[in-house]
């Protein structure tokens, strides 16, 4: 593994390599100075040697002077060679002096002229050879100017030079084998620790913040350590600080009613939560990065934002979703972080809001209608008594009489929207429910029915009464059997009848049934025959006094019982309807 490391292999090349080149310079200048030492220490035992040869040369005449030269060249192993201060060689050992050039531009010769002694180490024309100089300034046959000159070859020099360059060349690969190695544990100490950095900084941004402490040091990389350390902690607040808020904000968007939706520039989508996946009836949970065009099929909202997204200004708009068929009032603005830019829009659901809106324009338009028939025929027949007709005993009475009858149904009407309004009120409060015996609040509603039945001819009777009792008001039941028998006296034929009969239905449930043989519902008015103010046949409905609140009466109070009401119903045969109550223990 520690070989894989980028920086450990950087580490030991460059160690490597400067290890390399140091010893190769330190080997060329110990060669240099090795060799330097050697031809010194040969010049200066040449520079003996002369000295000793020069007392003896000073005493040899010139015909023996060739063979005196050879004598001394045996006794030393060195060149020897005498030259006049022309230059000219008087002798030589190992050559004929007379074919030997002019020696006076030597630079052992020239220096040993100007200052006693010249050493120079060169290449000899004369044997061809490469050999190291010594010269002597010397007496001869007493006059000065002389020169002796010893030369050897460097044959013994070069052969002791490469003895010591391989020994220096053994030391230095010892050497760099040495510290090669401490240079390899010392990258792979650094990489290590380079390395738990990486480790423990890595661990800064992970799920799980590192807890292994990082070993203590006083160099660059112990201070990094104490400072990640630092910033670890300080992080580590920061980001259990900022992932609580994110969770909170994941728990408050995804658990509010409204739809929230966020996209990008790109019109994809960066979040959403349950609510709108449930608006838009896609997949629950939308995939981030998905193109809305793909879960929303509406292009008004696509547009919406893609308009924010352009102007960046806030829009609200009501729209209704096509997969959802219910309407929307969406609230955009722009959301911009850093240099990412996007759109979050909020959708609120409206559709009860537009329902009830609806509902209530429908209510006003209704009880205008319903008090402006009653109200314009009082007033008609009080303008016309006025303007005389009360003198007319044939029709006043009469007039007086319909005035009544239409004053009697607006207190009707006042009544049952008072009652109405009595049961959807959301803060009044409700009573205590209470056993009902329903056998007793049946008989009480006939006998309030009982004289406009004999009037219509219509017969009320009851079938199978089984003696149970309900959970509920006792009045309020009383007055929805009192409005369902009203309707079925007065919508049916003569010579009809009412049954009524009182069962058991599974658990705890109480089945109350009332049939009349009147004039029957047409089919498609039976989902509505429970609204307010909904007549089916609307002049007779007048013409028998009925408000058209009655069935919405029925309806809230069994409702607020926790019960249910519903019709089955043959135009032209009658109707039956059933209310289903909790029964008492």
């Amino acid at each position: 593994m520690t070989f894989r490391s980028p920086i450990f292999r950087k580490l030991l090349a460059s160690a490597f390599l400067l290890i390399a080149v140091t010893l190769v310079v330190l080997d060329f200048y110990l060669t240099r100075y090795t060799a330097a030492r050697e031809v010194q220490s040969v010049q200066q035992r040449l520079e003996a040697e002369a000295r000793i040869l020069e007392t003896e040369a000073a005493a040899v005449p010139l015909p023996e002077l060739e063979d005196w030269a050879r004598q001394a060249s045996q006794r030393t192993g060195a060149r020897v060679t005498i030259v006049d201060p022309k230059g000219l060689a008087l002798a030589d050992s190992h050559h004929d002096p007379e074919s030997m050039e002019n020696h006076a531009t030597r630079p052992e010769i020239v220096a040993a002229y100007q200052q006693g002694v010249g050493n120079s180490t060169r290449h000899s024309a004369t044997i061809n050879r490469d050999l190291c100089y010594m010269a002597l300034r010397v007496t001869y046959n007493g006059e000065p100017g002389y020169i002796l000159r010893l030369a050897v070859p460097l044959e013994g020099v070069d052969s002791s030079l490469a003895a010591i360059r391989w020994r220096i060349v053994w030391a230095s690969l010892y050497a760099a084998l040495v510290a090669l190695i401490f240079a390899y544990f010392f990258s792979q100490s650094f990489t290590q620790r380079i390395a738990r950095l990486r480790v423990f900084a890595e661990g800064l941004v992970g799920a799980h913040f590192s807890q292994a402490e990082l070993p203590p040091a006083d160099d660059e990389l112990g201070a990094l350590g104490r400072s990640l350390s630092t910033t670890a902690v300080q992080l580590r607040d920061l980001v259990d600080r900022v992932s609580v808020e994110s969770a909170q904000r994941e728990a408050i968007l995804a658990s509010m009613v409204e739809g929230v939706l966020a996209v990008d520039s790109s019109l994809r989508i960066t979040f959403a939560n349950d609510s709108f996946a449930r608006a838009v009836g896609g997949l629950n949970p939308i995939p981030a990065k998905m193109p809305l065009v793909e879960v929303v099929r509406a292009p008004e909202l696509r547009e919406l934002l893609a308009g924010v997204l352009g102007t960046g200004q806030s829009v609200k708009k009501r729209m209704q979703l096509p997969a959802a068929e219910r309407v929307f009032e969406v609230q955009a603005a722009p959301l911009t972080s850093g240099s990412a830019r996007g759109a979050i829009a909020i959708l609120h659901d409206i559709t009860d809001l537009e329902r009830l809106e609806r509902i209530r324009r429908d209510f006003v338009a209704n009880v205008s209608h319903e008090l402006r028939t009653p109200l314009t025929a009082i007033r008609g027949y009080t303008e016309t008594l006025l303007e005389g007709a009360l003198e007319d005993q044939e029709n006043n009475r009469r007039f007086l009489e319909i005035i009544k009858a239409h004053a009697i149904r607006l207190n009707n009407i006042a009544s049952d929207l008072l009652t109405l309004s009595g049961l959807e009120g959301a803060g009044k409060a409700r009573p205590d429910p209470e056993p009902v015996s329903v056998r007793g609040a049946i008989e009480s509603a006939m006998r309030t029915l009982e004289a406009e039945a004999r009037l219509r001819g219509v017969s009320l009777g009851c079938g199978r009464m089984e003696d149970l009792q309900v959970l509920g008001d006792r009045l309020q039941i009383e007055q929805a059997l009192v409005n369902l028998l009203d309707n079925a006296v007065k919508f049916n034929r003569p010579s009809g009848e009412v049954l009524l009969e009182v069962t058991r239905v599974g658990e705890g449930r109480v089945k109350i049934t009332l049939t009349d043989t009147g004039i029957g519902i047409p089919y498609e008015d039976l989902p509505r025959i429970f609204e307010r103010f909904y007549r089916v046949d609307k002049a007779r409905s007048r013409e028998v006094g009925g408000t058209g609140l009655g069935l919405s009466i029925v309806k809230h109070v069994i409702e607020r019982m926790n019960g249910t009401v519903s019709v089955e119903s043959q135009l032209g045969k009658g109707s039956t309807f059933t209310l289903i109550l909790p029964a008492a223990a």
